[in-house]
């Protein structure tokens, strides 16, 4: 990719939209950041909701056992997963600190 340096606010897009500024995106840009911060709230939301189900059973007020089971599993689930992510980040990162230069 080639950077245009006379708009620095160009520089990132690709080659054909810094030559002919064109914008193939009609929508906000969104960084590698902010869908990491949207999956977290996401899975921070599913904590939530399994932990008020699970109190609602434990209450004994009206829910079934099967949302309850099926809400827990969904937020453990996705935990995993948001790990996983960390973890391949975190090797990541440490792979790029062994590499010379």
């Amino acid at each position: 990719m080639i950077i245009n340096e006379t708009d620095p606010s160009r520089r990132y897009l690709p080659l054909v939209q810094q030559k002919f500024g064109e914008s193939t995106t009609t929508t906000k840009d969104v960084t590698f950041a902010d869908t990491v911060k949207q999956l977290m709230d996401d899975v921070n939301k599913m904590q939530i909701d399994s932990a008020e189900q699970t109190e609602k059973l434990i209450k004994g007020e009206p829910v079934d056992i099967h949302d309850v089971m099926i809400t827990a599993q969904k937020a453990r689930t996705s935990f995993q997963l948001l790990m996983e992510l960390r973890n391949k980040g975190l090797d990541l990162y440490r792979e790029v600190l062994r590499m010379q230069v």
